[in-house]
């Protein structure tokens, strides 16, 4: 069963050893572009005048992403410095989806990205987007198929408009139902 979360409910996460020890909490997440997949965290202190670690977590590292902490086996799981989360500039579509605009191809303006939607798992990837709309709602909308991400733009197939999610108890089956749709009309979109 694959469980969603907000990329926004994943920051401010404690990082904890299996053993218990506090090590930070997730300030950001960096994301392969090319992937959608978690590439890693850059980390903070803990509590309200902590500042930055400097200290990266790499997925490969984590040992689970749970409800309430990220777990690596211990204390050597972190990056020495934060290069490691540093997005690749030659990495096309690479930077921060926050306030992008989200269109279909045939130049719908679906809303503005307000937060990612992460597919957890042994390979966490973004599964769609949280988009506030022209109504000023948010929705969460599903990532299948051809996506494009620039430093302007969201561009999704034109269906994903009839797919949409209000809460992530739906998302799923609004991400079943939009796969299915592409994969049997693929023509439309």
């Amino acid at each position: 069963m694959t469980v969603y979360m907000r990329a926004s409910e994943i920051t401010k996460k404690p990082v904890v050893t299996l053993a218990g020890e506090d090590l930070g909490q997730v300030k950001d997440l960096v994301f392969d572009a090319s992937t959608g997949s978690i590439r890693s965290f850059t980390l903070a202190g803990r509590g309200l005048l902590a500042g930055p670690l400097h200290r990266a977590l790499l997925w490969s590292n984590v040992h689970a992403l749970g409800p309430h902490a990220v777990m690596v086996r211990d204390e050597s799981a972190l990056e020495e410095d934060d290069t490691a989360a540093r997005s690749d500039t030659k990495e096309p579509g690479g930077g921060n989806v926050l306030g992008l605009a989200v269109t279909t191809r045939s130049g719908a303006r679906l809303g503005n990205v307000t937060d990612a939607v992460v597919a957890t798992g042994r390979t966490p990837v973004v599964a769609g987007y949280e988009i506030e709309n022209a109504e000023h709602r948010r929705v969460l909308l599903p990532v299948v198929g051809p996506v494009t991400v620039s430093g302007e733009r969201v561009l999704v197939p034109d269906a994903t408009a009839q797919h949409s999610a209000a809460d992530l108890g739906a998302f799923g089956a609004a991400t079943e139902s939009l796969r299915d749709r592409l994969q049997h009309a693929p023509q439309e979109d």
